[in-house]
């Protein structure tokens, strides 16, 4: 396997950041992240605004529904709703 002068010589290169390309911390990049801390807060918050935890009825328990889950979820915890599905 070919190493590049730098490896070479002993100094690191930094992984870059996919999204701002910026350069970032390589035990980051050891523990499987592809984007600095910046942008990987920037896509955890946008994840996390397609989550959604509701009961199904009254005294149940909580359910995490996704997007894609939610229209089925959602008009079956409608308590006023004749289930006929």
């Amino acid at each position: 396997m070919a190493h590049s002068i730098e490896e070479r010589r002993g100094l690191r290169i930094k992984p870059t950041c996919v999204e701002c390309k910026e350069p970032f911390s390589p035990m980051r990049r050891k523990a499987g992240y592809t984007l600095c801390l910046p942008c990987g807060e920037d896509a955890a918050r946008a994840e996390r605004k397609g989550w959604c935890v509701v009961q199904e009825y009254g005294k149940g328990p909580y359910q995490f529904i996704t997007r894609e889950s939610a229209p089925r979820t959602l008009r079956e915890t409608n308590q006023k709703q004749i289930r006929s599905e």
